[in-house]
């Protein structure tokens, strides 16, 4: 099959006869301002829950079978603590990236009373994007899971249930990033468990089961003697029995690496995105650069705010985006 450029299609968006606005009709009654916004997708609610679900796994896991059995209060509390700041801000991450309009374009404006308000110059075009019925602004593209013109639109995200643009890149940046953090915080104390905790557990397990078959050998026990039942020395590291502390700490294992590789080379990707302002749907189809070539330190702070703050690692800051360029619609 024959691939057609992207420019011939935007040639064929220039002609007059493509615009049709007269079949365009806006929305009869459009949303108030500050509506929330949801993907009613299958697979991306989906694929949040199983998020969400994994999430609390590991919470379960690190707290549950590591850290309040350890007789070490300081290094439970610490890392407690640490684990569950960074979780709290993967999740909050995760609900402002899935419920924030990622920079839709208004749907059915390609309108005759729209494109005259516009007020069109010669040579000047417009495009517009035939299944949502709206002109795009530039670095817009249509997205087929949330039916939009999404505005600098990277890509549809499952995980997160929504399109990754202009208005949430920010919280997803950050939810890559603190799930690469809590993923490697929880390897890294598996293995202290394993180093520190394991050993002395299966040897406690291996000479109470000595000394139990000794003592049947060397003494006869009368019928009505009593037997105490086998126990494990206070100071083992998990409440749960060995076979299911192993289980469990090796499907984390296995979710902490996945997620680490996963989030690590998307929070890469993102970053780079970024500094070179260019997004993975341009990079894709490598579209002719349109726009003015800024600083990557100025391209930071178009996505995270101005100016640089702590308010960058924090998903309830909304990102100030100071004197950005507004998006054209006529080109």
């Amino acid at each position: 099959m024959m691939l057609i450029p992207t420019h011939h299609f935007r040639a064929i968006e220039r002609k007059p006869e493509y615009l049709q606005p007269e079949k365009c009709i806006p929305p009869p009654h459009p949303g108030p301002t500050g509506t929330m916004w949801f993907i009613r997708d299958g697979c991306g609610i989906a694929c949040a829950i199983v998020t969400w679900f994994l999430v609390l796994y590991a919470e379960f896991v690190v707290l549950f079978v590591m850290l309040i059995p350890s007789g070490d209060y300081v290094y439970s509390i610490i890392n407690g603590i640490v684990f569950n700041l960074l979780a709290f801000l993967a999740l909050a991450s995760h609900c402002r990236a899935m419920l924030t309009d990622p920079g839709a374009v208004p749907k059915g404006n390609a309108t005759k009373e729209f494109i005259e308000s516009l007020q069109l110059k010669p040579g000047q075009v417009v495009y517009k994007c035939p299944k949502c019925c709206s002109i795009k602004p530039d670095r817009a593209h249509h997205c087929s899971v949330c039916k939009r013109c999404i505005r600098k639109m990277d890509h549809h995200c499952p995980w997160v249930n929504n399109c990754v643009g202009e208005n949430n890149q920010k919280y997803f940046v950050l939810f890559t990033m603190y799930i690469a953090l809590i993923s490697l915080h929880a390897l890294i104390m598996v293995g202290f468990h394993f180093l520190h905790c394991f050993e002395e557990d299966w040897t406690n397990i291996l000479q109470a089961y000595g000394s139990d078959r000794k003592e049947g050998a060397e003494a006869q026990v009368s019928l009505h003697d009593t037997r105490q039942p086998l126990t494990v020395s206070p100071t083992e590291c998990s409440s749960f029995s060995p076979p299911t502390t192993v289980i469990l700490l090796i499907l984390l294992c296995f979710e902490a690496l996945l997620f680490l590789i996963f989030t690590s080379v998307m929070f890469g990707t993102q970053v780079h995105s970024i500094c070179t302002d260019e997004t993975g749907i341009e990079q894709l189809k490598k579209e002719e650069r349109r726009w003015a070539k800024k600083t990557k330190w100025m391209n930071m702070k178009a996505v995270f705010g101005h100016p640089f703050s702590l308010g960058w690692a924090s998903p309830f800051a909304t990102p100030d985006q100071g004197k950005a360029d507004p998006y054209q619609y006529v080109v």
